[in-house]
């Protein structure tokens, strides 16, 4: 009997076999198709969108999604580019779904697959659909790498991972967490940093006259935000204010009335520019319980606002202890509102952590740098040579 097993995704389709110049001339006209099977547009996604715009013009992209409101939001950072819908999968026996995601890609039959992984185990039947599809070579790429108890999924995940013709980390600390969950050798997944292009537009009004704290993310117990209304009460005539929006919002408001600091915590479901706050911020706070990359901190950053954030996850890749901001233990109250009072207390620190964090903004995690990566990785795996 014949065993089941995963295709590689490898060069094998007929441009692979092409003379040296047709292949070249290939290169540089491909066809990438994104896809994500995320029901809500966060940072994932916006950091596909980022990446969309700014690849060479000349790349013909397609945005495959299962959310139609996804999908347009994603396609919108590229004027011109292809959006097309599949189903979305509700599970391993919803077959009509899944063969829908096969016959999509086999109509497209993509040079590139970039799968845009909100989560470790989110878009595995976009994967298989491009491991089975003939010249497709797929590219993943880890944006959280939270775990799962699904066995079948990490089956998947497994078997999946180790036939991706290249395989993305947005940080260091997720990466290696990635290899260990996946059973991948080390060092295996290659890191490529979001990047974040430089805005200008005009900055809102400051919405308090005192101090001001803020902070951008959706409302959950991940992002931490009870614990920086906790630290309110230490903070004396200290406005927070928190953009966002997500299922702890009444939690957070029930939290501030018992404290009674409700009269300074303001609380914005969403904006559709949310970097326009910045400039009213004294401070960028993010008490993250885990956070992979942290893509509101190179916002806040290019901003030149000093930050306090936990140190956990992928957010001391971005923001360097004592350099470009405070990292302090996750969960720790006391420890987060004595590193807002310190910041408040010194204007001078503020200034230089700003000045500090805005350089190494540009330098690491910029839009230009993290397209340059991502378009010489694409080269790479459609020439063959191999990945890591």
């Amino acid at each position: 009997m014949r065993r089941f097993a995963f295709p590689r995704s490898s060069p094998t389709s007929a441009s692979a076999k092409a003379s040296p110049v047709t292949r070249v001339k290939a290169l540089s006209t491909f066809h990438l198709v994104a896809y994500t099977d995320a029901t809500v547009y966060a940072g994932a996604e916006i950091c596909l969108g980022n990446l969309l715009q700014g690849l060479d013009e000349k790349v013909a992209v397609t945005v495959l999604a299962t959310d139609p409101e996804v999908g347009r939001f994603v396609a919108d950072f590229r004027p011109g580019a292809d959006v097309q819908f599949v189903p979305p999968v509700r599970n391993k026996f919803d077959f009509a779904p899944i063969l829908a995601h096969f016959r999509a890609l086999r109509k497209l039959r993509p040079d590139i697959l970039h799968v845009n992984l909100r989560i470790p185990y989110a878009c595995q039947y976009g994967i298989l659909a491009g491991l089975f599809t003939r010249g497709v070579r797929v590219v993943a790429v880890e944006h959280c790498p939270l775990d799962t108890q699904s066995a079948f999924s990490r089956w998947i995940k497994r078997h999946s991972s180790a036939r991706l013709a290249a395989h993305v980390s947005v940080g260091k600390q997720g990466a290696r967490m990635i290899e260990n969950e996946a059973h991948l050798p080390p060092n295996s997944l290659r890191v490529i940093y979001n990047g974040v292009p430089e805005l200008e537009s005009e900055p809102l009004p400051r919405l308090a006259s005192g101090p001001v704290i803020g902070s951008i993310g959706r409302f959950d117990r991940l992002k931490g935000y009870d614990v920086l209304v906790k630290a309110m009460p230490a903070l004396p005539g200290v406005t927070v204010v928190l953009i966002g929006g997500g299922p702890m919002r009444e939690e957070l408001e029930e939290l501030a009335r018992k404290l009674e600091v409700s009269d300074r915590l303001t609380l914005i479901d969403w904006s559709d520019e949310p970097r326009r706050y910045l400039p009213g911020f004294d401070l960028f706070v993010l008490p993250s319980r885990f956070e992979a990359f942290g893509l509101v901190l190179v916002e806040a950053m290019l901003a030149k606002l000093p930050v306090v954030a936990s140190d956990v996850g992928g957010i001391p890749e971005c923001v360097t202890g004592e350099e470009t901001g405070l990292l302090v233990p996750v969960d720790d109250v006391a420890a987060l509102a004595s590193a807002i009072q310190r910041l408040l207390a010194d204007p001078a620190l503020c200034a230089k952590l700003g000045e500090a964090g805005l350089a190494r903004a540009r330098e690491l995690f910029s839009r230009q740098r993290m397209v340059k990566e991502f378009e010489t990785l694409y080269r790479d795996v459609i020439r063959g040579v191999a990945v890591d």
